[in-house]
């Protein structure tokens, strides 16, 4: 079974910085790609940044400047770092991650999302 926990949400002041963490436990052999998506009332959910096992980022236009994913193998760690935000930055955000799972002689790819954290932001 793997898990997904989010941390680092809050409430901030327009302009301010938070930094989420999202910790990845498990049988997992390894990750594959790595994502935020955040879902504010009302809407659905959308991505904001993914980031794969190559190193290649994808961000949605609304956060482009602002903010940067990363990740750390060895820790099996996402991160989102979120500057200059804005009060339309309000959300739940999930962390998505795509894992080689396994257990005894098989494996295979798995899809896992996180709980969520909330994010406010203040104007």
């Amino acid at each position: 079974q793997v898990q997904l926990v989010e941390s680092g949400g809050g409430l901030v002041q327009a302009g301010g910085s938070l930094r989420l963490s999202c910790a990845a436990s498990g049988s997992i052999f390894s990750i594959n790609n790595m994502g935020w998506y955040r879902q504010a009332p009302g809407k659905q959910r959308e991505l904001v940044a993914t980031l794969t096992s190559g190193g290649s980022t994808n961000y949605a236009d609304f956060v482009k400047g602002r903010f940067t994913i990363s990740r750390d193998n060895a820790k099996k760690m996402a991160y989102l770092q979120m500057n200059s935000l804005k009060p339309e930055d309000t959300a739940v955000y999930y962390c998505n991650m795509g894992v080689i799972v396994y257990s005894g002689s098989w494996s295979r790819r798995e899809d896992y999302w996180g709980q969520g954290t909330q994010v406010t932001v203040s104007s």
